[in-house]
């Protein structure tokens, strides 16, 4: 995974015991942060539909074999969204493709 990047691929830290409803037009986001953000709730909305918001919280999962920080979006409609990133910097937008899991990463460059 590439830090302040997001791509969506199949490869990866598996989040374990995640249940993505995904396929069709729907795929899902994995938000990886920091621990700070533990149990934060995070936004995200379609790019031109920000009153259609959508948030769920960082918890510390298990992935990999290591625990990590994430947020799980299981069933994004495809297109462009919105992160409603609290920092400049952050990566604010990604790209939903359906039937495929897009990650996001805020987690810094160590």
């Amino acid at each position: 995974m590439t830090t302040n990047d997001h791509h969506d691929h199949g490869r990866g830290a598996r989040i374990e015991d995640a249940v993505l409803d995904i396929g069709g037009d729907i795929g899902a986001l994995i938000l990886y942060a920091p621990e700070e953000y533990d149990e934060r709730e995070i936004e995200v909305s379609p790019i031109g539909d920000e009153s259609n918001r959508v948030h769920t919280a960082i918890h510390e999962r298990r992935a990999g074999g290591r625990t990590v920080h994430a947020g799980i979006y299981p069933a994004l409609r495809a297109g462009t969204w919105r992160i409603w990133a609290d920092r400049p910097g952050m990566v604010d937008r990604v790209t939903i493709v359906g039937g495929q899991v897009a990650e996001v990463d805020w987690r810094s460059r160590e």
